[in-house]
């Protein structure tokens, strides 16, 4: 399992304690997937660790990103933290 990428993962069931995910991995040193044009993006280095930066759907959802519009004012960029930063800085001019 240390050579697969996770595709996508998302809400399954839960239960009194637990929640359950369920989760698509892919191997992109399969010549299938290198050679499928709909998901051989996957095979960049780049995309190494999604799931541990959050670009999956259920991370996605647990950053607030499923918001839009009036709702998103508080979540710029992805990072409530980053917003929150931006409207109490102060910023000024070098030679004011």
């Amino acid at each position: 399992l240390e050579f697969r990428r996770v595709l996508n993962s998302y809400w399954v069931n839960q239960d009194a304690t637990m929640k359950y995910y369920e989760i698509i991995l892919v191997d992109p040193s399969h010549t299938k997937i290198r050679n499928d044009a709909r998901i051989n993006w996957i095979v960049n280095p780049v995309h190494k660790h999604r799931e541990c930066r959050g670009l999956t759907s259920a991370g996605r959802k647990g950053r607030g990103l499923r918001k839009s519009g009036h709702r998103a004012n508080n979540i710029k960029g992805g990072s409530k933290r980053a917003a929150w930063l931006s409207r109490n800085n102060q910023r000024l001019k070098r030679y004011r």
